[in-house]
């Protein structure tokens, strides 16, 4: 799915106005009846509805709602909030409509009038501002803003909350937001809904299809993308009925240290439990007996030294390498990287320490192999890259550091971006807070490099493989539920997370 810039949705809009052909009122009209469905479905008609509209056009659509619940028997306060003397057009109409509907309760908010009485139990919809504002929102406005968050109702924002910007932050902004529990977005989901730093206002955020023309959708270009299950199913590739483990690729993990041989076995667990044809795992010594005992399927390569990384095998026989999960960062284990940096010649999977040490050596960055895939976390990236301001100037890092250094770069967190050597970034959909827990970041390692061992290339691997490790996560969350969750459980829901996508 596309995320598009506002000047691109807005296009999006008039594109659909002029081709489908539909007049403006009569799309605000399809809009409004998606909020009334989602909403309805949600909300029975024992509650209050108190909206908040302004006399724009994301007013117009808060007025359009208000008419079709007062239809359908709900109770509904309407706030007009005469923050400008001006009118949208669609808003006048909506204005009209619902003045002829009978048991209205419209009333004008002008300044220094008392605000309404909200209950725990009634519903606040804010329709003041829409996705295009670029200016902090103060003085009468903001003050009803910062009264509707001081209210105990659930809070649903139309589009966008009010006082957020779509495309660029709202960190240093002195004006208010308004902290909705539930963003309901027109079509596409906005930029801004996906990064860490608007959580508190954005709450839990659904796109509605309002059914903007399709020809429009794929032909307008894009950089941000959000990955769904219709996505990454077109990705995976269905297995052949006479294949065999070689068609599957041959893997190497080198993981592994002394106190983290744990690191190494969930990584190849994981690797195996991808569909990775032949495994092996370099360790040093020390996990001799553990792997062997704990995995069987896998075969080993044994590191000349007792307790850490310190030599590469013969790397001629592989398809693919991921290194970094309990690695270590000895004088030697950094020796070793850059041997393998410099003798392999396909994209590899780094993360961990293997991340940690490029840090300290950010020379070595540009002799990697292209579309080397990196799986770092913010402060592994931040190592890497620099500090940020704000998730606007993060993501810009990431693009950058990818495009520069021809890599994927797969920032772990919540809605996990993955930014390609092209400068494109996919967000993704799957995944829990209880996947913050150990282990969770090397079971995908063995995930992205189980992917490419098999042939799927590098940004393919990248967004199927961290869409799979978040639905596996999502599918063990169920059984374990989020504080009870452990990296081990993830590993063990990786079949039904593949059968899911069948």
């Amino acid at each position: 799915m596309k995320i598009l810039p506002v000047e691109k949705i807005r296009e999006a809009d008039a594109y659909t106005i002029a081709n489908e052909p539909i007049a403006d009122i009569e799309l605000m009209e399809r809009a409004s009846g998606q909020l009334f469905r989602w909403i309805t479905k949600r909300v029975d008609s024992s509650h209050r509805f108190f909206v908040f509209a302004g006399p724009g056009n994301n007013g117009g659509d808060g007025m359009a709602l208000s008419r079709l619940l007062t239809d359908a028997g709900y109770k509904v306060n309407v706030y007009v909030v005469r923050y400008s003397d001006k009118t949208s057009d669609s808003f006048q109409k909506n204005w009209d409509r619902f003045e002829a509907v009978g048991k209205k309760m419209l009333h004008n908010l002008k300044e220094n009038d008392p605000f309404p009485e909200v209950m725990e139990d009634d519903v606040v919809v804010d329709a003041l501002f829409g996705s295009g504002l670029t200016r902090p929102v103060k003085d009468f406005p903001g003050e009803i803003i910062r009264q509707i968050n001081q209210t105990p109702a659930t809070k649903i924002a139309i589009d966008i909350p009010s006082g957020l910007f779509a495309d660029t932050s709202s960190k240093e902004t002195d004006g208010e937001i308004v902290r909705a529990d539930y963003t309901l977005s027109f079509q596409f989901p906005k930029l801004t809904f996906l990064l860490p730093e608007n959580n508190a206002f954005v709450g839990s955020w659904h796109v509605l299809d309002i059914g903007l023309h399709p020809d429009f959708i794929k032909s307008v270009p894009a950089r941000n993308f959000y990955s769904t299950r219709q996505d990454v199913a077109m990705i995976l590739k269905p297995r052949k009925k006479f294949s065999h483990k070689g068609t599957y690729g041959h893997a190497l993990l080198i993981a592994g240290s002394y106190g983290k041989m744990g690191a190494a076995i969930l990584a190849a667990h994981a690797a195996l439990r991808s569909g990775v044809g032949l495994l092996h795992v370099h360790i040093p010594k020390v996990g001799y007996s553990i792997i062997q005992t704990a995995l069987p399927e896998a075969m080993l390569s044994i590191d000349r030294y007792e307790n850490y990384f310190s030599d590469i095998p013969e790397l001629s026989m592989f398809n693919a390498i991921g290194v970094g999960p309990g690695l270590g960062m000895q004088h030697q284990s950094q020796m070793a990287l850059k041997l393998l940096i410099q003798q392999y010649p396909r994209p590899m999977v780094m993360d961990a320490d293997a991340l940690n040490i490029l840090a300290e050596n950010k020379t070595w960055l540009a002799f990697l192999p292209a579309y080397s895939i990196f799986t770092p976390h913010p402060k592994e990236f931040e190592r890497l890259a620099g500090k940020w301001k704000d998730d606007f100037e993060r993501l810009k890092k990431q693009r950058e550091f990818a495009e520069k250094y021809q890599l994927v770069v797969v920032l772990k967190g919540a809605y996990t971006s993955i930014c390609t050597p092209r400068g494109d970034c996919y967000f993704n959909s799957t995944g829990n807070p209880g996947m913050a827990t150990a282990g969770s970041g090397d079971v995908l390692t063995g995930i992205l490099t189980s992917l490419l061992a098999q042939g799927y290339a590098s940004v393919e691997a990248a967004v199927f493989g961290v869409y799979l490790h978040g639905l596996a996560g999502d599918i063990a969350v169920k059984r374990q539920g989020e504080e009870a969750m452990i990296a081990g459980d993830i590993i063990e829901r990786l079949g039904k997370a593949f059968r899911k996508l069948y």
